[in-house]
């Protein structure tokens, strides 16, 4: 029997509205050192979005370093698999893994690919041993792929050719899988299980409300769960923060294990324990993540009623500011009110609550003319070039000018994480 702790998508040295939240991350870290030791695991698997920028913090990363070597010192035989996610430098990722190996921690930040064109997957596979030392499965450890990483790869007769995938970058992901998982069928011997841990978007997969961005630009790039055939034990998934499984009880995204946006307070956020038994799954649990910082939506609603609301909160007095819980006030408004935050900061005078959002909602303008509110944030780049185009030119973009954007910008944030590195 091999146990496998599946955790994902940290987001470490996340501004949350502009506030730190390394309190809240150490807090989760230490719970998970914790159930590791207390459910004697294995292994432990982190399916990217280690980091929530390409250039954290010294703090954000400390809290990393901090956590590989305590568990390393609780659980010496505990092997640690860590791959870079979208948000994640693969190169930073990739950067100290000489000196986290020798403490059984094995990171995977990009793919890369040998002198005949074939996949380097010999580095992607990593070993899961039992406490004695005994190879009890294989992780394909696959970071998540760039657009530039695996397009260049194809064949002239390879590309615009899989009737399964719509784009050349989705052809290229397919083929990054088949040549991984088939290296891995070559590798494993009689008894070893295979695991998956992959950073994507699946089709079908549920998105949380606002928290999540697309993993590459144009929405093209979900992938089918297909891809991971049925000698696969146990597929551990990153990026979508809503803990799922995807059309089969082996294939499942941890979620976040903490709200990453006041979208995730209404679901469980969890690490997934999953047990081996030879080559097969024998059993999965969801480990439910104590929250260390409440977390509270009150609205949309006339002030009168938010402020009643906020009023029948229970809290804390006792509590050190750090472990304050955070808040977001929605409220509905007739007419502009201009003393609206000094009416709320009146109400929380003397509360142990941090506000980090007043959300004012106006009605909306009948009159035909009027200027069309926009949210840059939730409108997302790809989406306000389209309005963009549509205005100057009187109508949309076509498939290849969106094609040539959705490169340009992939482009631009290859070239900063790489500066960042």
């Amino acid at each position: 029997m091999l146990r496998l702790i599946h955790t994902a998508d940290w987001h470490l040295g996340q501004s949350f509205h502009g506030q730190e939240r390394h309190e809240e991350h150490r807090a989760f870290l230490a719970w998970l050192l914790e159930t590791l030791v207390e459910r004697d695991a294995d292994a432990l698997l982190v399916a990217g979005d280690i980091f929530d920028v390409v250039n954290p913090s010294l703090r954000a990363q400390e809290l990393l370093f901090d956590f590989i070597v305590s568990a390393h010192e609780r659980l010496p035989t505990l092997d640690i698999v860590l791959i870079a996610g979208n948000h994640d430098s693969g190169n930073r990722i990739e950067l100290p893994a000489p000196l986290m190996q020798r403490l059984r921690t094995h990171a995977r930040g990009r793919v890369r690919w040998l002198d005949d064109g074939r996949l380097d997957a010999g580095r992607l596979l990593v070993p899961l041993t039992d406490a004695s030392g005994e190879t009890r499965a294989w992780c394909l450890a696959l970071p998540f792929l760039r657009p530039a990483e695996v397009t260049g790869q194809l064949a002239p007769d390879e590309a615009g050719k899989d009737e399964e995938a719509p784009n050349d970058y989705v052809a290229g992901i397919n083929r990054v899988h088949h040549e991984l998982i088939d290296a891995a069928r070559e590798k494993r011997g009689d008894g070893q299980a295979l695991v998956a841990m992959s950073h994507a978007h699946l089709h079908g997969a549920a998105v949380s409300e606002a928290s999540e961005r697309p993993i590459v630009i144009g929405g093209e790039e979900s992938i089918s769960a297909a891809l991971f055939p049925d000698d696969i034990a146990y597929v551990a998934l990153g990026h979508l923060h809503r803990a799922q499984k995807v059309g089969d009880e082996r294939i499942r995204y941890s979620g976040s294990p903490l709200p990453l946006d006041f979208s995730e307070l209404n679901y469980a956020h969890q690490v997934v324990e999953a047990t081996l038994d030879g080559e097969r799954l024998a059993g999965v649990e969801s480990l439910p993540v104590p929250r260390p910082v409440a977390m509270h939506r009150l609205g949309p609603a006339p002030l009168e009623d938010v402020l009643a609301e906020l009023e029948t909160l229970e809290l804390d007095d006792a509590l050190p500011r750090e472990r304050w819980p955070w808040l977001e006030l929605r409220v509905e408004l007739e007419a502009p009110m201009p003393d609206l935050r000094a009416r709320v900061d009146a109400a929380l005078e003397g509360r142990p609550l941090r506000l980090l959002r007043l959300e004012r909602r106006l009605p909306q303008v009948a009159a035909e003319d009027a200027p069309e509110r926009v949210d840059l944030e939730t409108l997302g780049p790809r989406r306000l070039f389209e309005r963009t185009w549509q205005g100057r030119w009187g109508e949309p973009p076509d498939n290849d000018v969106l094609a040539d954007f959705d490169r340009l910008r992939q482009d631009v944030l290859d070239s900063g994480e790489e500066d960042s590195a």
